[in-house]
């Protein structure tokens, strides 16, 4: 489903990806690991269409993502790329349920049917009660599951989560762990995810290791 394959990237004179291949199928959740610097935050951009790659290729539903510019990227990006990141990076100004409308609103779709997506998702994820709340009346773990409600407003092919589990604390971290893989059982939804949490790590189908640049072993 997710192809890469050679992408390089360098930053000024410092070489951060060196020709990596990667596959990821449907359904499959993917942990990226390694050591800071060893280019797994920046692969993930890259294969997230958020950055440019310097050589390679990357397929995303037979779709070579490196032809799409502007409005056409972005449009491919909201429809079938969700993101989690460690700072969730909910709107402080807007609701829990219109955090998790917008990117469904930016896509076009009716407003309506956007806002019954949302309250189903947010009931899913245990959050029924909390659909007005501002993202500062809410618990760390419960803004990182709007931002998960959020990534799948637009039903999209894979969810990217950079370092999802960084800023929670064991009891949540496990809970968001727990999430991603009811999520797969539910709705076979495919994950590639970069943490330093070797208990998220270990739970996935597949471990990549990166190194310098380069993926060095890929672990069941």
């Amino acid at each position: 489903m997710l192809t890469c394959k050679q992408i390089s990237k360098r930053y000024g004179s410092l070489e951060v990806l060196k020709g990596v291949d990667l596959e990821i199928t449907k359904g499959e959740i993917v942990s990226l690991v390694g050591s800071s610097g060893a280019g797994k935050s920046t692969l993930l951009h890259i294969l997230g269409t958020l950055d440019e790659a310097d050589g390679g290729q990357v397929w995303l539903n037979n779709v070579q993502v490196g032809n799409l510019k502007g409005d056409a990227l972005a449009k491919f990006r909201n429809k079938h790329i969700g993101f989690v990141f460690q700072f969730h990076h909910l709107l402080p100004e807007f609701t829990a349920l219109e955090n998790v409308c917008i990117p469904g609103w930016l896509a076009n779709k009716k407003k309506k049917e956007v806002e019954a997506r949302a309250v189903e998702l947010l009931k899913m994820l245990g959050l029924s009660e909390r659909l007005h709340n501002k993202p500062s009346e809410l618990s760390g773990g419960e803004q990182q599951r709007v931002a998960v409600a959020r990534a799948l407003i637009n039903n999209p092919d894979i969810i990217m989560a950079d370092e999802p589990t960084g800023n929670l604390d064991s009891t949540h971290a496990r809970e968001l762990h727990q999430l991603f893989f009811d999520l797969r059982k539910q709705f076979n939804q495919t994950f590639l995810i970069v943490t330093h949490n070797e208990e998220l790590a270990a739970q996935c189908d597949r471990t990549v290791h990166m190194k310098d640049g380069r993926i060095i072993s890929s672990t069941n």
